[in-house]
């Protein structure tokens, strides 16, 4: 396994205003220890490589993170990610990203050694084929790894333009966010269109295409949403995700940031970083 340590300079300038030809200087907001996060990735079908500085260079640009990246070079289905074979391979962390596409991954031994630290609060961030691991011996029904993403879902469409929709703009993961369309990807499907009790929908998908017969088949389904775990850990969700023209769209990292945020419990009301955790502006 190659493991790397990605650490963001974090600091606090202060603010000096001129009142009234006197030099007043305002306190800041002091930054906070920053959230340490775990990004696991590794597996079948998609860019990896790349998209492990993608993620972790977006999402430290906009809020107060450092990571240690777990990148599993190993491109098939079967190959568990050598993280998981440290017994406390979640200490010290704060939130996990599981990005990993690893569906044949099936001991349920090493998935509930997985799902351990998060049945125990720890939260998560799931992205695109994080969704669609570890299918235990019940899949496609329900699955201990459904029951933590929230979702049953089992495979995805073909490669055109996803339309998003932001359906619940009340949240404030999603406060104010505009609707937008994806270049080529994945739309990930559900098994009977409905989530778990325990998570709420925040965005949806739409593609528009041509099957093989010829015929225009229009599907819609969840892309985004949050669960609540064992009655205590939060989790957010995005099938998005495939393509490095995706990951790297600002308005992609910006969710992945408020769901990470969330996740921790550092996010606002208004959906901005809860006071420092805001990225450190660097000195002038």
């Amino acid at each position: 396994m190659k493991r790397i340590d990605i650490i963001l300079a974090v600091g606090a300038m202060g603010l000096v205003c001129l009142a009234n030809g006197s030099r007043t200087t305002v306190n800041p907001v002091k930054q906070a220890k920053p959230i340490r996060a775990l990004l696991v990735l590794g597996g079948c079908c998609h860019d990896y490589e790349k998209q492990k500085d993608i993620i972790t260079k977006g999402l430290s640009e906009r809020a107060n993170i450092t990571f240690t990246v777990a990148y599993d070079p190993d491109k098939g289905t079967k190959h568990l990610n050598p993280i998981y074979e440290k017994a406390d391979w979640a200490k010290d962390f704060d939130v996990v990203i599981h990005d990993e596409c690893t569906s044949d991954v099936k001991d349920l031994e090493s998935i509930n050694k997985i799902l351990e630290p998060h049945k125990n609060g720890l939260p998560a961030v799931l992205l695109h084929c994080g969704e669609h691991s570890y299918r235990s011996e019940t899949f496609p029904k329900t699955t201990p790894w459904f029951e933590f993403t929230g979702l049953a879902s089992t495979g995805h469409g073909p490669q055109v333009p996803i339309s998003l929709t932001f359906t619940d703009q009340k949240h404030r993961i999603t406060k104010d966010v505009k609707d937008w369309t994806t270049v080529n990807e994945e739309l990930y499907n559900n098994i009977d269109g409905k989530l778990l009790d325990t998570a709420r929908a925040l965005a949806t998908g739409k593609q528009s295409y041509k099957n093989a017969q010829g015929e225009m088949v229009e599907t819609t389904t969840v892309v985004a949403w949050i669960n609540i775990y064992n009655a205590k850990t939060r989790v957010f969700c995005t099938t998005i995700g495939h393509n490095n023209e995706t990951v790297s769209d600002p308005r992609y990292l910006d969710m992945v940031t408020k769901g990470l945020l969330w996740s921790t419990r550092h996010l606002a009301q208004d959906g901005t970083p809860a006071a420092g955790y805001a990225p450190a502006k660097p000195a002038q």
